[in-house]
């Protein structure tokens, strides 16, 4: 892939250039006292300047010592809630004189671009691509509002506490293909983006803009900053082996490691909605008060819920323990079995949105730890 160069002052011409191709373009932009996704206009709507700090249970906006736009790691939302939609109507049905009418309600599918898609988030889009595009039940709304995003990846130049992507193989460095790759640098007064393109729709835009081809220390500094990011999460705690993932789990599902986590977990499903991954859905039917219509809903749901388990006999996983170990095994267990892959991309988010910090790299670890010879 031939690399260019584009000055930061001249992202904002990225920007417009996206959106004169007709998307609407989502990106980072700061709401709530954090670093959400959300409608981008302009660079200026861009967190310019700004870091999260994270840990278990904990996170904090604070300021950068530099102008970066992409000086963030997770943010609290995934892209997930714009593909797999939190909530969304699957029919409605309406009673008359001429029978029952039942009709179909399909959603509007926009051209959307995803600005500021980090590699864990482009290996977590894959996973769902493989749930509801790829498997043999397709998600007819995830499928077209697939075909409509415009994908700009940005590779991790440095991480938070709670990124482990370089134990999942999923990052910081974009491997999976995406309309433009693009990698923030700054150093010695010079502030730019090295930006390249594997589709026809980037090459397009990049056309557009005013760049000029990558040199060799462009290169070279563009895979310093990415390494430095690489070298934080090998440095740090959450750094693991995971290629037996599956094996240690399937070997421990009576360990005692479940009892201990279910004393702490509340069952809140933090941990799920936060994952860009999870995909379980449930639907909710409801009538008026005449009986004359009546509408069915999708929305989001949790095997951490005491309802999304229940049969005509009651729970099939009555109590924490069981769904937590559901949750942790299926993910990075008995996923590659249904997938093919792990159904974690090391984002961090499930340690950083639990309300008592349960943090899975450390229940890895205990179950290893407590594993009898």
């Amino acid at each position: 892939m031939a690399k260019f160069v584009l000055q930061a002052e001249d992202l904002d011409l990225l920007i417009q250039a996206i959106r004169a191709d007709g998307y609407q373009v989502l990106g980072p932009v700061i709401r709530d006292q954090a670093i959400a996704y959300g409608a981008v206009e302009k660079a200026d709507d861009l967190p310019r300047g700004w870091t999260d700090e994270q840990e278990k249970g904990h996170y904090r906006l604070r300021r950068r010592n530099d102008d970066a736009y992409f000086g963030y790691a997770a943010s609290p939302q995934s892209w997930k809630q714009y593909l797999q939609l939190p909530r969304r109507q699957v029919w409605q049905a309406r009673k008359s004189d001429l029978g029952i009418q039942v009709r179909e309600v399909v959603d509007e599918a926009p051209a959307v671009a995803f600005l500021g898609v980090r590699s864990c988030e482009l290996h977590a889009i894959a996973i769902q691509d493989r749930v509801f595009v790829d498997a043999h039940y397709r998600n007819d709304s995830y499928v077209n509002r697939r075909a409509e995003i415009f994908t700009v990846a940005v590779n991790c130049t440095s991480a938070a506490a709670t990124c482990f992507c370089t134990s999942m193989h999923t990052g910081p460095s974009v491997t999976l293909p995406s309309d433009l790759a693009m990698t923030e640098v700054i150093t010695d007064g010079e502030h730019y983006f090295l930006v390249g393109s594997d589709s026809y729709r980037g090459r397009q835009i990049l056309k557009q803009l005013p760049v000029r081809p990558a040199t060799a220390e462009n290169l070279q500094m563009a895979d310093k900053a990415i390494q430095a990011a690489v070298q934080q999460m090998e440095d740090g705690p959450r750094h693991f082996d995971s290629s037996d993932l599956k094996e240690l789990l399937y070997r421990n599902l009576d360990s005692p490691a479940w009892d201990e986590v279910a004393e702490r977990c509340l069952s809140c499903a933090n941990c799920t909605m936060a994952c860009p991954t999870c995909f379980c859905s449930t639907v909710e039917d409801s009538t008026d008060l005449e009986g004359a219509e009546a509408e069915r809903w999708e929305r989001w749901d949790s095997c951490f819920t005491g309802e999304f388990s229940h049969l005509s006999g009651g729970a099939v996983r009555p109590d924490t323990r069981s769904r937590y170990r559901q949750w942790m095994t299926h993910k990075l267990a008995s996923w590659y079995d249904q997938f093919g892959s792990s159904g974690c991309v090391g984002c961090g988010r499930c340690i950083t949105w639990c309300p008592v910090g349960i943090d899975l790299t450390e229940q890895v670890s205990r179950i290893r730890e407590l594993e009898e010879p």
